[in-house]
């Protein structure tokens, strides 16, 4: 039929069977599903590990890319391990540590009056290999001594008493009485000990001390204790309105001068009793310095009187840093109101003497009064006060300002930048010397760097980063080491590995320690690979000759901030006395180099062996793939804090503390200790497959192990910072951790569950329940971290 408008378009058309394109069309369907399946694959293969990996590392997700900080991992980089050990037990030598030490104490450095050495300190470090070095300010608020007078007074007119009546008042005192003994409050001058005459010599103060002129009677109040204090208040010994004398020791200095100022003593006094110094006394027959080892009695301790438990650091500046304009707190919650002073025993014998036969004596007190080294002197250790007509007239002249301190800080960048240790030493001193502390520290802490330095050279470049620090002002409050963690804490919060504080390295051969439980393991390895200097049998190490014991951490040097503040793991090391040492000059111009050379490091062997100790732990921590801590130490730590704690209740005197039951608190315990034995077993286990490498084709299972290691790495990291509480301690709460703070009245010695300890010491079972709960949530968070 012809098509025309009205018919349909539609024909049919013969279609014969279709003629095959292709001769292999299965092979190629499937090679076509194998290459797009293959495609697919590479983009999440791409992708995923790029979304696994932690910032700053995704780079290392390409196949081709090592998924190792470096090539060598977990070899050190440039340098084997073993041979990076080698140089730093090598290299560090006893002539340059001496050397060290003689620049170091040639000359007076107090606090904000080193600058100098800070700018030689810079120097030498870039000289041994160290370029990024600077040196960094604080404005800080400070005292530098004026004049001083302390004279006992004596009368056979009108007394204090009958002055004040008379409203003559005391400024009236001097015209009143007459000088019985005038106090050198000076050091002599020994031609034996060159620093010890230096025309520019630190006069005898005390740091943060309050100027005023004081007349009144006095009180032998023991070591100054608040449980001195205590037993004189239930001796009716009258208290108010009289002079402190105290013995220094047992707590820190400035507590002493806080209770008698809380008690309403207008002046304090403290002075060296060669109790303090064991068996070698004058009185037991050993020469005094520069003749022999004993103490030489006209030694005199400086020192802070900062109330060091409550804050260190700038007192107008506390939890942030004093930078120029930054606005200023009132200082006098942290530092004293009223003066204080301190003296030599020989200008402590006629004041203590006169006390004789007034008042109650030591010896009918209980055990910590007994034991006072001036017997001999005819010192009968009587309490007072004072007869009304014998009184001491204390004059102390501060002139407060708001002076730079100089921090030396140096970097050596690793691999690892979120990963990063710490090593510090302050460089101040009270004197022109120093020798013990704080610069055979610091001759360490030169020496150490400059073995990392010959490392470097060798071709080795760290791990993770390390950061070296030359403090300024630690001796007034750890004010340079405080400033500069509270101004880097954000910092410091997420890269802080661990702090390792050396103070005083050397003045004695006995090896101390404290440390965070973490750090256990790693200080026992270190110590284990140094040969002792005092070996009795060949070859033994300072770990053989030391008895084990790591201390807990409190305060009275720079790990303060780095633990208590910032939650970062601290250490402090050093060589202490023995009982046959060698008496040490503490903050007195006789820790001197003359007397370090003679008496206390001869050979300069504990110089170096407190070096490589220090190094080998650093090292260990550098550059081991997985942090070498161990949480298990930890958590066995808390069990035994808490004993300590549940005894303290049971010996309250209030009953709701005897029956408080801590069981929340010890269940928490159980289950941190529970994940933490599998979790370092994890590490130990994860080591182990390091050790044995991956072959390079197996690149996804590189990332793997990169992602296992970090993780591992990084919940070690920020257990310690578990157990900060932002809150604070109660009444001081700059302190942030749960676990370590100093005593509220020691300062120096560590106190363990310090919010729970001070509620009980209070008998307050509301705040005992409350920091329970505290530290309970703060336990759970360390073990919620480890899972």
């Amino acid at each position: 039929m012809a098509s025309n408008e009205r018919t349909p378009l539609i024909q049919v058309v013969r279609v014969g069977p279709a003629r095959e394109r292709y001769t292999h069309s299965t092979l190629r369907r499937f090679c076509t599903i194998i290459l797009a399946t293959t495609l697919v694959l590479v983009v999440v293969l791409f992708l995923l590990p790029i979304v696994w990996l932690p910032e700053g590392h995704r780079h290392k997700a390409n196949p081709w890319s090592s998924p190792y900080p470096h090539k060598a991992w977990p070899r050190s980089n440039g340098l084997a391990y073993k041979d990076l050990q080698d140089v730093l037990l090598e290299t560090p030598d006893e002539g340059k540590a001496r050397e060290w030490s003689e620049y170091y104490t040639a000359g007076p450095h107090l606090a904000g009056k080193n600058l100098s050495q800070a700018v030689w300190t810079k120097e030498k470090w870039q000289e041994f290999g160290v370029k990024d070095v600077e040196v960094v300010a604080y404005d800080v608020y400070i005292n530098y001594p004026l004049g001083h007078r302390l004279a006992l007074l004596e009368t056979s007119g009108p007394t204090v008493e009958e002055l004040e009546k008379r409203e003559l008042g005391r400024q009236q005192d001097a015209a009143a009485y007459k000088v019985k003994y005038e106090c050198s409050l000076e050091e002599d001058v020994l031609e034996e000990d060159k620093t010890s005459g230096l025309p520019n010599r630190v006069p005898t103060f005390h740091g943060y001390s309050a100027s005023g002129n004081v007349t009144a009677q006095f009180v032998y109040v023991n070591f100054g204790t608040y449980q001195d204090f205590e037993d004189l208040i239930k001796a009716n010994v009258s208290l108010a309105g009289k002079i402190a004398i105290a013995k220094y020791g047992g707590i820190f200095r400035g507590l002493k001068v806080k209770r008698a100022q809380e008690l309403g003593m207008i002046g304090t006094v403290i002075y060296t009793d060669p109790q303090e110094d064991g068996e070698i006394t004058e009185e037991n027959g050993y020469k005094t310095y520069p003749d022999g080892p004993a103490r030489n009695p006209s030694s005199v301790q400086r020192g802070s009187t900062q109330f060091l438990s409550i804050a260190p650091g700038d007192p107008t500046t506390p939890g942030y840093p004093s930078k120029p304009g930054v606005p200023r707190q009132d200082p006098h919650g942290s530092i004293p109101s009223i003066p204080s002073l301190p003296i030599s025993y020989m200008d402590a014998l006629p004041i203590l003497k006169a006390l004789n036969g007034h008042g109650p004596k030591a010896s009918e007190f209980n055990k910590f009064w007994q034991g006072g080294g001036l017997g001999y002197k005819g010192v009968e250790y009587n309490i007072g006060p004072s007869p009304s007509n014998l009184v001491l007239n204390l004059v102390n002249e501060q002139e407060y300002v708001t002076n730079p301190l100089w921090n030396v800080i140096g970097v050596i960048n690793g691999t690892i930048p979120d990963e990063v240790i710490v090593l510090g030493n302050h460089r101040d001193a009270w004197i022109a010397g120093g020798a013990g502390d704080p610069n055979s520290g610091s001759a360490a802490l030169n020496e150490l760097i400059r073995s990392f330095g010959v490392a470097m050279e060798k071709g080795w470049k760290p791990l993770r980063t390390i950061v070296f620090a030359s403090w300024d002002g630690e001796e007034y409050g750890l004010i340079g080491s405080t400033e500069w963690v509270e101004e880097y804490l954000p910092w410091l919060s997420g890269s802080a590995v661990a702090y390792l504080n050396v103070d005083v390295g050397s003045r004695g051969p006995n090896f101390q320690a404290s440390a965070s439980p973490l750090l256990n393991k790693a200080l026992y390895e270190a110590t284990s690979m140094v040969q002792s200097p005092n070996q009795t049998i060949k070859g033994q190490t300072v770990r053989d000759l030391w008895s084990g014991h790591i201390g807990t951490m409190g305060s009275g040097s720079d790990f303060t901030a780095f633990q208590d503040f910032a939650g970062v793991p601290s250490v402090d090391l050093g060589f202490g006395p023995d009982k046959k040492s060698a008496v040490y000059h503490y903050h007195s111009n006789y820790d001197s180099f003359d007397w370090m050379d003679k008496f206390g490091d001869q050979g300069w062997h504990y110089h170096i062996a407190i070096t490589k100790v220090w190094a080998l732990f650093a090292a260990n921590l550098i550059e081991t793939p997985i942090i070498q801590f161990n949480a298990t130490d930890y958590a066995q730590g808390l069990g035994i804090y808490l004993e300590k704690v549940v005894e303290k209740a049971k010996a309250s005197s209030v009953k709701e503390m005897k029956t408080f039951s801590f069981k929340p608190l010890t269940y928490a315990i159980n289950r941190l200790l529970n994940e933490t034995i599998l979790f370092d077993a994890h590490a130990a286990e994860l080591a182990g497959g390091i050790d044995q490498g991956v072959s390079w084709w197996k690149w996804w299972s590189k990332v793997k192990l990169f992602v296992e290691v970090k993780t591992v790495n990084d919940k070690y990291k920020f257990f310690e910072r578990q157990f900060l509480h932002q809150g604070g301690l109660d009444s001081r709460s700059w302190f942030k951790h749960v676990v370590f703070a100093p005593g509220l009245w020691t300062g120096y010695a560590g106190d363990v569950f310090p919010g729970l300890t001070e509620s009980i010491d209070f008998g307050n079972k509301t705040d005992v329940q409350r920091w329970s709960k505290i530290i309970t949530a703060n336990i759970d968070a360390a073990t919620e971290l480890l899972k």
